[in-house]
């Protein structure tokens, strides 16, 4: 979510936007610090074993995935009035390159965007990686996992499963940020108000996700299938998505 609703210029009322990419200050220092190390360790986690899922026909796959996630997360579309959202990526990265090379490209992406275009602020890049990079990207693996069977069965079952990882990756990220603003949030709005807000805006975001992931996927299953990790891994792989 670029933005969602909030209210300015007024004393004792909430001044901080809520969104997923989230601002300085959203949290408290000591919870910023924690998801600081967090996201430290999970990226450990994946980069250990990124190396096993890469080769020389998907490390280019890799770099391919990292550029598009990071063009389409600068286009918004809109959502609500005031409201747009973008790409976030993980269930996409996780099922063209694998769960642990995807979490590493969501968190390149990521990083990239707060240094250079102050997309999410430093002291939460911690978080916004949790959530964005390991929490959504884990679970939309997971959710595409599941349906793998059906993914490999026809183009349509691809699609479908491509769709609803993204769209779960969405919600499971938006509910890592009211998890994190729970344990520390300091922008002044309640846990309820926030949860409210950001899920349930989340919840539509999640469907522009499933259909440019879905997409996204299509196209390189009519050209190659055989780079598509979720179905590489597959018993019926070979036969998938002709």
């Amino acid at each position: 979510m670029r933005s969602c609703s909030g209210q300015e210029g007024e004393r004792d009322v909430p001044t901080t936007t809520l969104a997923m990419h989230m601002s300085d200050g959203l949290l408290s220092a000591p919870t910023a610090l924690l998801f600081a190390v967090v996201a430290i360790a999970g990226l450990a986690v994946a980069l250990a074993n990124a190396r096993a899922d890469l080769d020389d026909r998907t490390a280019p796959m890799a770099g391919l995935v990292a550029a598009f996630v990071f063009a389409v997360q600068m286009i918004n579309f809109p959502v609500l009035p005031g409201v747009s959202g973008h790409l976030l990526g993980g269930a996409l990265a996780a099922i063209l390159a694998g769960p642990w090379v995807g979490a590493l490209c969501v968190a390149i992406v990521l990083v990239v965007q707060a240094l250079l275009f102050a997309d999410g602020g430093l002291t939460m890049l911690g978080a916004n990686i949790t959530n964005m990079a390991l929490i959504g990207t884990a679970i939309g693996y997971l959710v595409a996992l599941a349906l793998r069977r059906y993914a490999s069965r026809s183009r349509a079952g691809l699609l479908v499963t491509a769709f609803v990882a993204a769209w779960v990756n969405t919600v499971a990220a938006s509910c890592g940020f009211v998890l994190e603003y729970a344990i520390g949030g300091a922008a002044g709005y309640g846990t309820g108000t926030a949860a409210l807000a950001v899920v349930g805006v989340h919840c539509l975001i999640g469907i522009g996700e499933g259909v440019i992931t879905a997409v996204t996927v299509g196209a390189v299953a009519a050209a190659r299938p055989d780079l598509i990790h979720l179905l590489r891994t597959g018993k019926q792989a070979k036969e998938a998505v002709r």
